[in-house]
């Protein structure tokens, strides 16, 4: 079989696809509108790093994934993000030019959904591996357009949507509460009109409100993990998280942590932590582990 033959139409989504890759220089700009969607002020951004020079976040290139929807299936009517991985393996300067590639990994079905899991690896110039993502995206199996919202605000209090955390003791870890506003929207998910960023596109998606990304309480639980373990979630920090309930526009958002288990790792510890991100009412958005090197 020739290189350039492979037994699967070109538009199929399959595992194993070739998504492409980019180069990205890690401007001043990019730290600039991390710091707006999230909130994560950290003064490492800036440049008073332990190492002596401006840090770029964790999660700096959350939106890597997305550059493409080449992966993404058909039907895109209620489409919502279902699950995250991330392992950071080293950080990487504000400044420094960093390569992508990504990867169709898995496809699996579950219930009334579908998913697709994009793998995105990040590495330095010299070939250094930076981070490894992968990013569950979940897809109706069937076309529901006509049938109101595919996702409404009744569905977190239904019983199967209530998640029990935080009762296993430990070392408390929280972010402050932020209300997720438009504008922060717009910083993180545009400037591309979109429906973590439009109303009307969220109703013609499915959804009765804009939809915060995702990826916003992701680097949440990242901005709680960096602040705690500092370097020690830079070098080896890992994260797994489900996203359980949507955050709608203007809900107030904060994540939580409990250290629960150290146990060794070489010469140091790793702390293994129950993760979860809530809204003001209690209601569970993320669920999840994440851990980290103490250094």
């Amino acid at each position: 079989m020739g290189v350039d033959k492979i037994p699967f139409d070109r538009d199929e989504v399959w595992v194993g696809r070739d998504l492409g890759g980019h180069e990205y220089e890690i401007v001043p700009e990019l730290i600039t509108k991390y710091v707006d969607g999230t909130g994560d002020k950290n003064p490492w951004y800036r440049g008073a790093s332990p190492l002596g020079y401006a840090l770029a976040p964790v999660l700096s290139l959350y939106w890597a994934v997305y550059v493409t929807h080449d992966w993404y299936l058909p039907n895109v009517f209620g489409n919502l993000h279902a699950r995250q991985e991330w392992e950071s393996f080293a950080p990487f300067k504000v400044g420094e030019l960093v390569r992508t590639r990504a990867t169709v990994v898995d496809r699996y079905e579950k219930r009334d959904r579908e998913y697709v899991v994009a793998e995105v690896l990040t590495v330095g110039m010299d070939g250094r591996l930076l981070a490894r993502s992968r990013t569950h995206q979940s897809f109706l199996l069937a076309d529901r357009r006509g049938e109101g919202f595919a996702v409404d605000r009744s569905r977190e209090k239904a019983p199967g949507r209530v998640f029990t955390v935080g009762e296993r003791g430990g070392e408390p870890l929280a972010t402050e509460p932020r209300r997720i506003d438009e504008a922060m929207c717009l910083a993180f998910s545009g400037p591309h009109v979109n429906y973590h960023t439009s109303r009307e596109k969220a109703r013609e998606l499915g959804f009765p409100e804009i939809v915060v990304q995702g990826m916003l309480s992701v680097c949440h639980v990242a901005e709680m993990m960096t602040k705690r373990f500092g370097l020690g979630f830079y070098y080896g920090g890992r994260l797994d998280v489900r996203l359980v309930n949507v955050l709608w526009c203007n809900e107030i958002s904060a994540a939580h942590g409990l250290i629960v288990e150290r146990r060794a790792e070489g010469k140091r510890t790793r702390a293994e932590v129950e993760v979860w991100c809530e809204k003001a009412d209690g209601t569970k958005t993320v669920v999840g582990s994440a851990s980290a090197l103490e250094l």
